[in-house]
């Protein structure tokens, strides 16, 4: 059982991951003066100095490191400088100082991006290195896999002479409270919900879809990651050792099963209480033909989504219509 007493630093606890581990923590009874945040403006965790000095200030027994640089397709196309370098110092200076402060315990959370392009699906942890990565977000993939090796290197290094104990959890694609909405950067739910909803309150007599529908995508609630994320955290370390191994350490978080793009977006029109048509343009690019995690090594160690589409939706719907609409 987790200590509930812990100081717990979470990084980038304004996102939509980083939000969802904060609920979760506070869910599990973890008093709100236990949880340390800075927002961005408080802590540029690119400084490493001032990153330091908060390590050696705050002291915190844990870390959940979900800040990161994000951004769909467009974005990592045309910023890919920014995205490797915020992100690899980000990283490089959280898991430094969390190490020479004394915190043992650190989680850092990746992407599912971090796979190769051709990885064979479901993608499953040991496809990690070997083969090339999706050419449009290679820089956010590359400052990810340096991530899941700072962790494996401090371990090997600092395990047993100091007790660290830094683990790594890879997410599929995530949504629901605290998305991006934006129309142009946000990812497919979040921009599907936004679609229909124009749609509906424009009472537009169809919708259409770039590509054919059929490629297959995997979707989890984002409080289902924040739940996976303290379940490895807490699992005891022989337990998460035996599923592991010191140079492949990191987890894959996932739904379980995928479902087509056509499939996502009639239920999103049904969600929203979109009428009109829905069509596809055949004329534009699918993307890959699917893209599914295996989580099969995060089951055996006792975790299960419990939030279905669904649900899911009518949630992230929710949460849209009191921030955005």
């Amino acid at each position: 059982m987790a200590n509930t007493s812990s100081k717990i630093y979470v990084a980038g606890h304004r996102g939509m991951v980083g939000s969802a581990i904060v609920r979760q923590l506070l869910g599990a009874g973890h008093a709100p003066g236990s949880i340390i945040t800075r927002t961005h403006s408080e802590l540029d965790l690119t400084n490493q100095a001032a990153v330091r000095a908060f390590f050696q200030s705050e002291k915190p027994d844990q870390v959940y490191l979900a800040a990161a640089k994000v951004g769909g397709i467009h974005a990592n196309n045309t910023y890919p400088a920014e995205f490797i370098y915020q992100n690899l110092m980000m990283q490089a200076n959280v898991i430094d100082a969390a190490f020479q402060s004394g915190v043992k315990k650190l989680l850092f959370l990746g992407s599912s991006c971090i796979y190769p392009r051709q990885a064979p699906q479901p993608m499953a942890e040991n496809a990690l290195l070997t083969g090339p990565l999706e050419p449009t977000n290679e820089p956010y993939a590359i400052a990810k896999i340096a991530g899941i090796k700072l962790c494996e290197s401090y371990n090997r290094q600092y395990g047993a002479s100091h007790g660290v104990d830094y683990r790594s959890v890879m997410p599929t694609n995530l949504y629901g409270p605290g998305d991006n909405y934006h129309p142009e950067n946000s990812h497919v739910i979040p921009a599907l919900i936004r679609r229909f909803h124009e749609a509906k309150t424009s009472l537009a007599p169809k919708v259409t879809i770039w590509g054919t529908g059929t490629p297959l995508r995997e979707f989890l609630y984002v409080d289902d990651m924040a739940s996976a994320s303290v379940h490895v955290m807490n699992l005891p370390k022989a337990t998460h050792e035996q599923h592991t191994s010191p140079m492949q350490s990191h987890i894959n978080v996932g739904y379980g099963s995928d479902i087509t793009i056509a499939e996502l977006a009639h239920t999103v029109g049904q969600v929203v209480g979109y009428e009109g048509e829905i069509d596809f343009d055949t004329t534009k690019p699918d993307g890959a033909p699917r893209k599914l995690m295996d989580s099969s090594r995060l089951k055996s160690l006792g975790w299960q989504a419990k939030v279905n589409l669904q649900e899911g939706l009518t949630r992230a719907y929710q949460d849209f219509l009191k921030n955005t609409a």
